[in-house]
Parts: C-alpha cells; structure tokens; sequence
C-alpha cells in the first residue's frame, strides 16, 4: 500500500554526501521536504537542485528543512553538486541521499519491492523516483506530487503549498491559487458561533464558504 496523507513517514537510517541520517531525528521540531531523482548529472535534475538552493533563506524562514535523494552514491552527490552551484550560482547547503540500494525509494514507494539497478542503467530504470514530499514535525506526510523526468518541478508552486500546509495548521484553509497575505476559508465543522469567537469578522459567501482574514 502506498504512502497516504497523515501517514507517518517512514523513520529510515541512510548515508548523505554530509555523514549519516536517522530521518525522524534529522526532522526535529521542524517541517521537512524530501524530493527525489532518478539519478546523477541529469538535465532536469540539476536545474530542480539548483532552484532549491537558491531558496535557502525562503526555507529556514519556514522552519524547513529539505533532503534531496538520488539513486547513486555519496561521491557522485559530492561531485553533482559542482555542477548544482555553477548552474544556479548558489551553494547546495542541504544533504543528498546516496539510494543505490534503493531503499528509500522502496519505503516512499517509488519503486516496487523487487526493483533493482542493472548494469549500464539508465535515469529511465528509476524513472518513478521524481516525488517530492511534505513533511511535518508530528512526521506525517501533509502532501506529495509526482513528475515525469520530462517536466521540470515548480518550486515557486512547492513553497506556495508549503505557506497552505502552515496556513492550514491554523485551524483553516485555503482557496484555489492562494498565496499569503489573502484571505482563507473558514471549515465547515466551525459553527458561526465559534467562527466569530476565533475569527472575528468573516465574509458568507454561501453556507459552506466562508472566508476571513488568514490568522497571524
């Protein structure tokens, strides 16, 4: 069975380009995104890792941690990330997994159990392994999307659900294409009572839709 919203991830040990992770103890206290790749020295790839590089500041002002995974070992992650920070003209800070034993593509189930690494393999033998995954401290799994190799991930879109997962955390949530600073919706379960206590004033669009001011 596959991985599902708000099941709690799975707590693996695996060897990074920067030492070793026990992965819930890596999380703490803080929201992670984990996102994976086929393999090393890839087109697309390199342009994802260096898009999320150059939005360390946007993820340490959320309390977000991030970890890469790529189906091949330390010292190619080590070598990659030359080519990561001369494409973006930005530094790597976060660690790579080193999955050529594919377990952590197994756990998240990207892969199949029985899926292996031939010889003189190509990124399409891991093909699947091109999620990426919302974390939250409480180590449950808030969101996951999966791309072919073929279309590059929107990490503008990435950061915006990561503002609606924190957003939501507040007891509300968000409408199509909301971004931070505009209004939310009220959930249905929270009566006009208990809405204006919480809320304060709130707009009734019809019974079931509300919108208020997002809380701070």
């Amino acid at each position: 069975m596959g991985l599902r919203i708000n099941d709690t991830v799975p707590n693996f040990k695996a060897e990074t380009d920067q030492g070793t992770v026990q992965f819930h103890d890596w999380i703490g206290d803080s929201w992670a995104i984990l996102f994976s790749h086929p393999k090393d020295f890839t087109p697309v790839c390199t342009t994802e890792f260096s898009a999320v590089a150059q939005l360390n500041d946007e993820w340490a002002a959320r309390n977000t941690k991030v970890i890469g995974v790529s189906v091949d070992g330390v010292e190619d992650h080590k070598k990659w990330k030359k080519d990561i920070e001369a494409y973006g003209n930005a530094s790597p800070g976060f660690p790579i997994i080193a999955d050529d034993g594919l377990a952590v593509s197994k756990a998240f189930d990207m892969l199949p159990a029985e899926a292996y690494l031939p010889d003189g393999r190509t990124p399409a033998d891991s093909a699947t392994v091109r999620s990426v995954f919302i974390i939250g401290p409480d180590k449950q799994l808030k969101l996951s999307m999966t791309y072919p190799m073929t279309v590059g991930r929107n990490f503008a879109e990435i950061l915006r659900a990561l503002d609606g997962l924190q957003m939501s955390a507040k007891g509300v949530a968000t409408p199509a294409n909301w971004v931070p600073g505009e209004d939310v919706i009220i959930p249905p379960a929270v009566s006009n009572e208990d809405a204006k206590a919480k809320f304060g004033e709130f707009e009734t669009i019809f019974p079931y839709l509300r919108k208020t001011k997002a809380p701070s």
